[in-house]
C-alpha cells in the first residue's frame, strides 16, 4: 500500500477515492478507524461489538463516499454512520456494556501506542476531584446507566468534543434535543458523583 501523507486533507482524500485511488480508503479507514472503534466501545462496551460498528461504519462509507458531497466534515459524516451502526445494533441485540470501561480510556493506536481522551469540565466539581481514584467507578457505572440516547449525546458532545450543532446532525435530531438530553445526562452524572463524593467524606 501507498503511504498516505499525513498532511493530505480529508477532502484529497476524498477527490481521490472518487477518482478510483483505494490507498485513499484505506488513507481515510487508518485516519479514524481508532476514534470509531472507541465510540463503539464506548456505546456497547464489547469489542466485538466495536469492531462490528467500525466495520459497518466503513463499509458503508466506502459504498456511499462516491456520492457525499462534502457538505459536511467527513470525520462527522463517519460518526453518523457509526452512531447508526450503533442504534441499528442494539435494536437487534440490546447491547449493554458488560463490564465497566474508564473515561479516561484506554484505547490502542494501531502502532501499539495508548492513548487517552480528555475529560472535559462538565462537573462543577473540581476536575481534580472527579478523577481521584475514588470517584472512576462512580463515574463508569453512571454513564453506563444512562439510557442510551443520552450516552450518545454525551460521547459525541463530551467526549468526542462535537459542537451541539455537529451533534444535532449526527444523530439527525434538533438542537434543543441535543441540549436537553446533555442537560440531563449531565445532571445525572453530577448528582451521582455529588452524592459519592459526599458519601465518601462522611464516610
Amino acid at each position: 500500500m501507498t503511504a498516505i501523507n499525513t498532511d493530505t486533507t480529508d477532502h484529497d482524500l476524498i477527490a481521490q477515492f472518487k477518482d478510483g485511488s483505494m490507498e485513499a480508503m484505506e488513507g481515510i479507514v487508518d485516519r479514524y478507524e481508532n476514534r470509531i472503534f472507541n465510540f463503539g466501545l464506548k456505546m456497547c462496551g464489547q469489542l466485538q461489538d466495536a469492531e462490528d460498528i467500525t466495520q459497518d461504519t466503513f463499509l458503508n462509507a466506502f459504498k456511499y463516499l462516491k456520492t457525499f458531497r462534502e457538505e459536511t466534515k467527513l470525520k462527522n459524516w463517519l460518526f453518523k454512520l457509526a452512531a447508526t451502526a450503533c442504534i441499528r445494533k442494539r435494536r437487534k441485540k440490546k447491547c449493554e456494556p458488560d463490564h465497566e470501561l474508564s473515561l479516561e480510556t484506554s484505547f490502542t493506536n494501531k502502532d501499539g501506542t495508548s492513548g487517552t481522551y480528555d475529560i472535559p469540565d462538565w462537573s462543577d466539581e473540581p476536575s481534580n476531584n472527579v478523577l481521584q481514584a475514588e470517584m472512576k467507578s462512580v463515574i463508569n457505572h453512571s454513564i453506563k446507566a444512562l439510557p442510551h440516547k443520552y450516552r450518545l449525546v454525551f460521547n459525541l458532545r463530551d467526549i468526542e468534543g462535537f459542537s451541539t450543532k455537529e451533534t444535532a446532525e449526527i444523530l439527525g435530531i434538533s438542537i434543543e434535543s441535543v441540549k436537553t438530553r446533555l442537560h440531563r445526562a449531565r445532571t445525572a452524572l453530577r448528582e451521582k458523583i455529588s452524592q459519592a463524593y459526599r458519601e465518601g467524606e462522611n464516610g
